[in-house]
């Protein structure tokens, strides 16, 4: 049985991305790359970053589980609001990345963003995760 690190796949994923591109055509002199630094390195913008990204992935799966049939105007409802938290988006696009829009019905409606627990590093080695094949 094979184990995987998943540090390992994202390290190789990012490499094989290659080069990110620029976030802007024209040149930054010193003071603006300075702002940006500011602005973009700050704690607040990641968190930020994330819930738009958390939004993102929400848009998607539920328009595309509405438009294949997947999921009733009255489901879709009771999923909005879930969606109306920060940790309600959070703990949707999390099952959403993990599940097919077939699934949309399966999705969590509760308890809520209680299911959530933050990870906190140990000194513990890491678990590798082990492929079952069938």
């Amino acid at each position: 049985m094979n184990q995987v690190y998943l540090d390992e796949v994202i390290r190789g994923l990012e490499e094989a991305f290659g080069e990110e591109l620029p976030f802007s055509e024209q040149s930054l002199d010193p003071q603006d790359v300075k702002t940006l630094e500011r602005v973009f390195g700050d704690s607040g913008y990641q968190a930020y970053l994330q819930d738009q990204v958390n939004r993102q992935i929400i848009r998607e799966y539920l328009t595309n589980a509405v438009a294949l049939g997947f999921l009733s105007e009255q489901r879709l409802r009771s999923l909005a609001h879930v969606a109306g938290t920060i940790e309600g988006r959070a703990l949707l696009s999390l099952h959403m990345l993990m599940s097919s829009v077939e699934q949309a019905n399966d999705l969590p409606l509760g308890p809520g963003p209680d299911s959530l627990k933050p990870l906190s590093p140990t000194a513990e080695p890491r678990p590798p995760v082990k492929l079952v094949r069938r």
